[in-house]
């Protein structure tokens, strides 16, 4: 059995479009909204099956990444969060790097010598690698036209990974990702589907929602932004952080949403003009992510003013 397991952002279900265009077989796909992390736990598999891993943190997989390996699974594994040690075993295949200007799509385009780069490109957007995105398109020729129109499908297919749960998200994750591999040319989606349409839209409105609230902390080297506990801010919120870290490309940012339970969800971006911290300070106040950009699940309420001070005080970039 070919199993794939990947994030529901644009990333992850990019890579994971590029690999079954590259390999068209039957898998069963395990994935989930932004913040469902630990996809490994939900895998049964057997020996002999085979497992294709993308976007999913290594470090917060490694005790069912361990069991399966030893279950006498084969798993082939892309990703570009920080790992503190990739296990040695003969059935893992590991291409992780954690470099600030990649991600997991172009990790599997590198692998695939830009067979389906289009798709890389839009995972590349989706991930607000804005600038490397955009030198591969024009590397492949593609029209400012065009090179907008696969902004706008990345920049929307992260936003529906954004959410508490399905109730939250205009269509799940693995219901798009059927929809998306159905076509081995993104730009041929938006012309079939009304799908990359709809969720432009849907994006475009809560950002406006979200711009409207003004910033809790400014400084020339950090904004701290509130949202209330509502679905279209769960939806937002990395969209909102990826905007004003290409927007002040000095400042870090963090945006923080009320939950029901009392505490925040947080969405950290590093200075995009240095992208590097942002996991490691998360990883502070028991959150995770990558260099440029990561997130805190529960941050309790009476850690707010420690977070808060830590976040404006830290070492954000050359500063």
């Amino acid at each position: 059995m070919n199993i794939d397991v990947c994030n529901g952002d644009a990333d992850g279900l990019c890579a994971v479009v590029q690999w079954r265009l590259h390999d068209p077989q039957a898998a069963r796909l395990v994935t989930g909204l932004k913040r469902d992390i630990e996809l490994l736990e939900r895998v049964q598999a057997v020996r002999g099956d085979k497992l294709l891993v993308c976007d999913v943190s290594m470090r917060r997989n490694r005790l069912p990444l361990m069991r399966l390996l030893a279950a006498g699974v084969s798993v082939r594994y892309f990703d570009h969060h920080e790992v503190d040690e990739i296990p040695s075993h003969p059935l893992l295949d590991a291409h992780i790097d954690a470099a600030s200007d990649t991600c997991t799509s172009l990790l599997v385009d590198r692998h695939l010598g830009g067979k389906f780069r289009a798709w890389a490109v839009v995972g590349a957007f989706g991930d607000n690698l804005t600038g490397v995105a955009e030198g591969l398109a024009v590397d492949m020729g593609l029209t400012f036209q065009d090179r907008r129109r696969l902004q706008s499908l990345g920049e929307s297919i992260n936003y529906n990974a954004y959410g508490d749960s399905a109730q939250d998200v205009h269509i799940s994750p693995a219901q798009l990702y059927q929809k998306l591999v159905r076509y081995p040319d993104p730009l041929r989606f938006l012309e079939c589907e009304v799908l990359g349409r709809e969720l432009d839209v849907l994006r475009q409105e809560d950002l406006r929602r979200a711009q409207a609230w003004p910033p809790h902390l400014q400084n020339e080297r950090v904004g701290v932004y509130f949202l209330p506990d509502a679905p279209w801010s769960r939806r937002v919120s990395g969209s909102l952080g990826n905007t004003l870290a290409s927007a002040e490309p000095l400042r870090a940012h963090a945006v923080l949403t009320h939950t029901a339970a009392g505490d925040f969800a947080v969405s950290v971006r590093a200075p995009l003009h240095s992208p590097t911290g942002a996991a490691a300070f998360c990883r502070r106040f028991g959150g995770d992510g990558r260099a440029g950009a990561a997130g805190i699940d529960h941050l309790p309420a009476d850690q707010l003013e420690r977070f808060i001070d830590a976040f404006s005080g830290a070492r954000w970039g050359n500063s």
